[in-house]
């Protein structure tokens, strides 16, 4: 399993991630004011920050559409923000013939029924350890870690371990 988890990582070049469930604890929490509050985990942005930095893209497909999202990924430089998008396969598949890739070089996170479409599709398919039986069922890995809480550290790590990319990484804040 680790050899054919690894094989399949080496040939990931974009990382497509669900927000709820998967950035963040998959809690929607609104104030007084009637604004939404979201807590993403400072771990998983660096990771996605050194994952970019080490040539794999990242993509955001969420069901949601929320500014907090958007914040967030401007603050983390990730180019492929769709949000609102309840059907999540069309904008998948439009995404994946843009940037002109092969399923097997596209991992995605997802934690809920509604990323079957996507996770059955791609060339690795991750799940959060809090995710839905379903989901928990039908991925290649799931990860140590519940959403929100270092999964997606966790996968942008695999991926730079198993393409050589992470020392670089590493020997950066080494020096």
């Amino acid at each position: 399993m680790a050899n054919d988890l690894t094989a399949k990582a080496q040939s990931i070049r974009l990382l497509i991630l669900d927000v709820d469930g998967v950035l963040s604890d998959n809690k929607l929490i609104y104030g007084d004011d009637g604004l939404e509050r979201k807590a993403f985990y400072t771990r998983d942005g660096h990771g996605m920050v050194m994952l970019q930095n080490s040539g794999i893209d990242i993509a955001i497909i969420t069901g949601r559409r929320s500014p907090l999202t958007e914040k967030r990924m401007q603050d983390l430089k990730v180019k492929h923000l769709f949000q609102g998008v309840p059907d999540k396969l069309p904008t998948f598949l439009q995404l994946v013939d843009e940037l002109n890739l092969d399923m097997s070089q596209i991992a995605y996170v997802g934690d809920d029924i509604l990323d079957l479409p996507l996770l059955t599709r791609v060339g690795l398919a991750i799940a959060p350890a809090d995710a839905d039986t379903e989901v928990l069922q039908r991925v290649d890995y799931i990860s140590r870690y519940p959403g929100g809480q270092g999964c997606v550290r966790e996968v942008c790590e695999l991926l730079m371990k198993a393409q050589g990319r992470w020392q670089v990484q590493l020997d950066f804040y080494l020096r």
